[in-house]
């Protein structure tokens, strides 16, 4: 960008307001154009300053960052990094949060005046990878009811998907419209430790499948879907006989992102071959279309979310530029087609290897 990124910040804290402020202008490609100590502040400075990037407290009196975020995406949709505490209550509000259209998560350090400083290399990273998202108006919901005439007998099948920024809010969208009688689903998304078990727990309380965080030696079934813990390690899929099981692969210095959707997709690709579908959703970057290049290769049809429904049309472009996904559907189509991916090729399993 040939201008600066002009930041509006928005917490009840006088004191993470002057932290963020300060910490945010050491970087020359940030401007702090103001500070709000709560949304209706925030309201008036939006249409004063028009900031290109929000920064949002979670847990607020007055109003909470969550329904300040819901009427400003209905409104005036700004990229927006929510700052969250570690409590179980703040990690559960910030994943509603992230489903409401944020771009990104920064959880606050416990000892604020040291702590803020010590994190502006990433705070600074974060509000600049915010500024580059489309961001639009929220549409009303969509009806979520789960596509008809499912697939029976789906025993020994794989639905692996992979996200990273708004994949949140595309999970969301699309898991309750998968019946109750769908293939297993692996999910793979680029969160904090602290997200993916209230972001699991979250959707189980809105999908027909049931819906939790994997644990080493889950079965990979009918009827569950496994979100990826976050942070520590790589989910693989991995076949033991006729079951797929979840395992966890450490990662290395090295690796981007913990957990990688490269390492769940050419999990797949060895253990399922043809027994799976793959999934890349809206995501910076292009993690995922080298495991899903390996998947098609295997056999398994694989599909990208276009770039009309896409918050980052990154992952989704890399694969299917490169071949690895067949063609781009748009996000609300995504659970038809899968299922329809599997009854075109007779709803039978595949003969695979051992993948052990």
């Amino acid at each position: 960008m040939s201008s600066k990124i002009r930041v509006l910040i928005v917490d009840d804290s006088a004191l993470i307001r002057s932290l963020l402020s300060k910490t945010l202008s050491t970087d020359p490609e940030l401007e702090v154009v103001g500070a709000a100590k709560d949304p209706y502040e925030a309201r008036d400075m939006l249409v004063r300053l028009k900031p290109d990037v929000l920064t949002l407290d979670v847990e607020m009196p007055k109003m909470d960052g969550v329904t300040f975020l819901k009427k400003l995406m209905g409104k005036m949709p700004i990229p927006t990094v929510m700052l969250s505490t570690l409590t179980e209550k703040g990690a559960a509000i910030t994943v509603e949060a992230l489903e409401a259209g944020a771009v990104d998560i920064l959880t606050k350090p416990k000892n604020l005046v040291d702590g803020v400083p010590a994190m502006a290399a990433e705070l600074c990273q974060t509000v600049k990878r915010a500024a580059r998202v489309k961001v639009r108006k929220r549409a009303a919901p969509m009806a979520s009811s789960a596509v008809e005439n499912p697939l029976e007998n789906s025993t020994d099948k794989v639905i692996a998907i992979g996200a990273s920024t708004g994949g949140v809010e595309a999970i969301a969208r699309i898991l309750p419209k998968f019946p109750k009688s769908s293939p297993g689903i692996v999910i793979v998304i680029h969160m904090p430790e602290a997200y993916t078990g209230p972001f699991a727990a979250r959707l189980n309380k809105t999908c027909a499948m049931e819906v939790r965080e994997a644990k080493p030696k889950d079965r990979i079934r009918a009827g569950v879907a496994l979100v990826a813990p976050g942070g520590k390690h790589h989910l693989v899929v991995q076949r033991f006989g006729g079951q797929y099981r979840v395992g966890m692969a450490p990662p290395s210095p090295k690796d981007p992102h913990v957990p990688g959707v490269d390492h769940m997709f050419l999990s797949v690709a060895k253990a399922a071959g043809a027994n799976a579908v793959g999934v890349i959703l809206t995501g910076m970057g292009d993690d995922g279309a080298r495991g899903m290049m390996a998947m098609k290769n295997a056999g398994a049809p694989c599909f990208a979310q276009d770039e009309a429904s896409c918050v980052v049309f990154g992952m989704p472009k890399v694969a299917l530029q490169s071949g690895a996904a067949e063609r781009a559907v748009p996000l609300d189509l995504i659970p038809k087609t899968v299922l329809d991916a599997f009854r075109a090729q007779g709803g039978k399993p595949k003969a695979t290897g051992t993948g052990r």
